[in-house]
């Protein structure tokens, strides 16, 4: 788990989540609980079994 970046921890907002293979807050993408920033989605889509669309 990343450090906190504030006093305390958040319940709700950007920085109560984090991309669970880097550490980021923001960009992050939930959807089928992938936790994963945009970044780290980019690098891994493919093993995960997703396409891109042309």
């Amino acid at each position: 788990m990343p450090k906190e970046r504030h006093g305390k921890p958040r319940k709700y907002g950007k920085g109560s989540r984090y991309c669970k293979r880097c550490g980021q807050y923001g960009a992050l993408i939930q959807k089928y609980d992938l936790m994963l920033c945009r970044q780290c989605f980019r690098e891994v889509a493919v093993k995960l079994g997703f396409k891109k669309y042309e």
